[in-house]
């Protein structure tokens, strides 16, 4: 089949609505103003012509009109960005720019945790039963017949529920998931009522890192959406601003579609800078570590080998289990190399912040603790290389 290929200036997304993932290019794709079309994985043009450039079943891709493939929702962003000039994302001042990218890659790989939880641990799961078979249905069939589609979506649930073990999620480790969760949502709530988005008054970065599982689990699923809902109306309201086209908003008459003049942030981002590094720097500390180990078994080994413990391409390798505390659990779980790529796309940005920007964003660090995390080193570089993770 050909009707997917992407033609003049219509991209094509692969994806679906219950995809963190695809929840983040969708979102930017149409802040961006890019026109696109949007496929799930069940089309037959699919298994028959993309898969096998990616060669692995992952969500979401994007097809340029030049027939270009991008994976990974960073990626894919990031070469938009430097494809298309116009209408940027990605902020140009120095510390706006490197915050933005923090709470990209913490919205896009930390909130995965709660994100699963309130998907697929229990009792949520069994209150939205029917929503998920519905819903894994419509990427795992394309027929008319519900109950045959409602039965293809059990039968992937079986695989995809499995995640929330290898995250760390489990009966002891909820409570800690869930204040982290409802501690969030209070703290962007009071900052949704001041701006329209994370920065200020218009979204880059960040706000796509944070859409990704903010809109596809925890304001889709029914069981996080209500708790979204009746507990922080003013981030419903955002997620639902993110998936608009337009930029300005009338709920913020006064203020203009920009960032803050001099490089400022708002003030009540500093309290979410602030729970960021609380709970997520010891993650950080723990799958540096891990990799770091991996490294000096083989210290001096050739650049571009695969980041896995067995060598063989995959979404999200692991190189082994890491344990680290949250809010009084212990979290034991998968490492997480991607996690360290994407940290160090924010961190690796401190070179270019000289003189009056780095004394303002190392005085930012010490009021919000971000320190430790921010001086974390890797052994080796990790870079993407045909679709996956490799060492640099």
């Amino acid at each position: 089949m050909s009707g997917t290929k992407p033609s003049g200036d219509v991209y094509t997304l692969w994806g679906g609505a219950l995809s963190l993932f695809s929840g983040k290019v969708r979102s930017y794709l149409i802040k961006k103003g890019i026109r696109y079309r949007e496929f799930t994985s069940a089309h037959p043009d699919f298994l028959e012509r993309v898969r096998p450039i990616v060669r692995l079943s992952v969500a979401p891709i994007l097809e340029t009109p030049e027939g270009e493939v991008l994976q990974d929702s960073t990626e894919i962003i990031d070469a938009l960005e430097r494809r298309i000039t116009t209408n940027p994302m990605i902020p140009s001042s120095p510390v706006q720019r490197t915050v933005a990218w923090l709470l990209d890659a913490y919205g896009t790989e930390h909130l995965m945790l709660p994100a699963m939880h309130y998907r697929w641990g229990e009792p949520h799961r069994s209150k939205q039963k029917l929503f998920l078979d519905s819903e894994f249905g419509r990427v795992s069939s394309l027929g008319a017949d519900r109950d045959v589609r409602n039965a293809s979506g059990a039968r992937l649930i079986a695989h995809y529920s499995g995640m929330l073990t290898g995250l760390g999620g489990s009966p002891e480790t909820s409570p800690a998931i869930e204040a982290v969760y409802l501690e969030l949502l209070e703290l962007l709530d009071l900052h949704f009522q001041r701006v329209p988005y994370l920065l200020g008054g218009r979204p880059t970065i960040a706000d796509f890192g944070m859409m990704g599982p903010l809109y596809a689990h925890l304001g889709r699923d029914p069981v996080p959406a209500w708790i979204m809902a009746t507990r922080a109306p003013n981030v419903a309201r955002w997620v639902e601003r993110m998936n608009l086209a337009v930029i300005e908003d009338g709920e913020f008459p006064d203020m203009a579609p920009a960032l803050p003049l001099d490089d400022r942030l708002p003030p009540t981002l500093e309290p979410i800078l602030q729970m960021l590094f609380r709970d997520w720097t010891s993650e950080l500390q723990a799958n540096a570590a891990k990799y770091n180990d991996w490294i000096a078994c083989d210290a001096n080994g050739p650049r571009g080998r695969i980041i896995s413990l067995d060598g063989k391409r995959r979404v999200h390798p692991t190189l082994g289990i890491i344990e680290y505390p949250l809010r009084g659990a212990t979290i034991r779980r998968h490492s997480a190399p991607q996690t360290l790529w994407h940290f160090d796309k924010a961190r690796a940005l401190l070179g270019a912040l000289t003189g009056e920007s780095r004394t303002r964003f190392d005085a930012l660090m010490e009021r919000v603790g971000g320190v430790q995390a921010m001086s974390l080193q890797l052994a080796r570089p990790i870079e993407r290389q045909d679709y996956v993770l490799t060492v640099g």
